[in-house]
């Protein structure tokens, strides 16, 4: 079994106060820390990414905010205390500071992050 705490977790992106910790958990899967403050688009940094968008599915759960996902079908917002998945073709913006945890394919996941990275995020 494997515990993981948020601040032994590696951080992958720090901007300001955007900050992305990441660790792989075993197997295929990867554990994300995401932290955004209101206003934080990730859509410019998908630039470039299929559909412009994440291609990476995530499950988690969202501690404290708002965050709206755009899709190529529309737009739908998640609150405090829900979990969810994302489906591949997405684009989060903050709609209010956010903080929550998702768990996602290692290596999609890695490959989006490194996109990122590669954007100036």
């Amino acid at each position: 079994m494997t515990a993981i705490k948020r601040n032994d977790t590696p951080v992958a992106i720090k901007d300001g106060e955007v900050e992305l910790r990441v660790q792989d958990v075993g197997g295929d899967m990867s554990v994300a820390f995401a932290k955004f403050p209101a206003g934080t688009d990730m859509g410019p940094a998908l630039k470039g990414l299929a559909g412009d968008l994440c291609p990476c599915p995530h499950w988690g759960y969202l501690f404290k905010g708002r965050l709206k996902m755009r899709t190529p079908d529309g737009e739908e917002t998640y609150e405090a205390g829900e979990a969810f998945y994302w489906p591949p073709g997405h684009a989060p913006l903050a709609v209010e500071d956010c903080e929550y945890i998702d768990f996602s394919p290692a290596k999609e996941f890695e490959a989006v992050v490194e996109h990122i990275k590669a954007q100036g995020g």
